[in-house]
């Protein structure tokens, strides 16, 4: 098996490693070919993942034509909202039998499609073709090998046990999973509500808050996520609640971060720097995934609060008072 990861971002570089350290061949595709050569003369990725180590046998390109010839697995490492313009480009370029595994996690801002539905859509490729791989992944951490878990979600599950086997190392272990709506919808909407949590501790509040978005997120998730035909099971696990719990609580977190700087009142261009210009996916899906809510009849209450902060113009503390002056309910019905 053959795979090459495309895009060299700080989470496309750490699953070329993860590839590579598990024994697929895999070569990583850049757009810059500074970049391919500075990962290819260092064997370190200094843009994104300065100080970690990248396996020799990680070879870089900054060409589309020599990154994707013979490829078995394509990994589409690029951001969401450009995952549709890329595959159009690449498109005379991809096979029939290519298998596609999507780390992006979002949904598309036009179409209000998951990342799964727009490679199907460009590409002509079944469902058992296209997987995708979702967890409490935050990059760094991984990169330096230290224990983590992950899903691959695939209708197919004899595919989603080949890509186990070639993504799984002594530090990454690797489940299948055959719910790629819940693992889709459990990556696109954590990031929201991440964004929320930066928020909130930006304004200085504590623990006791933090776990009640958290909380409450994982509610907008199952809610949204059932309404679109996900398995609850799913987003109660590594895709879902695990996925959501690291980057809703870790500095490492963009979206995470994003937040924090708008509650301590950066604007959007400050927030970006603050994030080193890395893309914070759920700026963007904020706004997908509550038109996907919108459409499926569902109350995401958090999400509809972030999406008026990053593009209506509200301030995180009115939207603090928005959201604590709802309404009264039970919590379960």
């Amino acid at each position: 098996m053959q795979a090459v990861v495309m895009g060299a971002g700080s989470w496309g570089t750490t699953v070329a490693k993860v590839l590579v350290d598990a024994g697929t061949p895999t070569r990583i595709w850049a757009r810059r070919p500074e970049l391919a050569d500075a990962i290819n003369t260092t064997h370190e990725n200094p843009d994104y993942l300065p100080g970690i180590a990248l396996p020799a046998g990680l070879h870089a390109v900054s060409d589309e034509a020599q990154a994707l010839d013979g490829a078995d697995v394509v990994v589409l490492g690029v951001p969401s909202q450009s995952m549709r313009a890329n595959l159009e480009r690449w498109l005379p370029r991809l096979t029939d039998d290519m298998t596609y595994v999507s780390l992006s996690k979002g949904v598309e801002t036009s179409t209000v499609l998951r990342m799964s539905e727009v490679i199907a859509d460009v590409t002509g490729a079944g469902p058992e073709r296209i997987a995708v791989l979702s967890g409490p992944n935050l990059a760094k951490e991984v990169a330096a090998g230290q224990p983590a878990a992950t899903v691959i979600g695939c209708v197919d599950e004899e595919r989603a046990v080949a890509l186990q086997e070639a993504f799984s190392t002594s530090y990454f272990r690797v489940y299948t999973n055959t719910d790629v709506v819940g693992c889709e919808l459990g990556g696109a909407v954590k990031n929201v509500i991440a964004l929320a949590c930066g928020m909130a501790a930006g304004q200085g509040f504590g623990q006791n808050t933090l776990a009640t978005i958290i909380t409450r997120g994982l509610a907008e998730t199952m809610r949204l996520g059932v309404a679109a035909g996900a398995d609850v099971r799913t987003l109660a696990g590594l895709a879902g609640i695990g996925d959501l719990v690291a980057t809703c609580s870790s500095p490492l977190s963009r979206n995470r971060t994003f937040g924090y700087a708008l509650g301590q009142g950066k604007t959007l261009d400050e927030a970006q720097a603050a994030t080193n210009g890395q893309v914070a996916e759920g700026v963007k899906s904020c706004s997908s995934v509550r038109a996907l809510a919108k459409l499926h009849g569902v109350d995401v209450p958090l999400t509809d609060a972030v999406d008026q902060v990053c593009h209506d113009g509200l301030t995180v503390p009115d939207a603090i008072a928005m959201l604590l002056g709802r309404p009264r309910k039970p919590e379960i019905r």
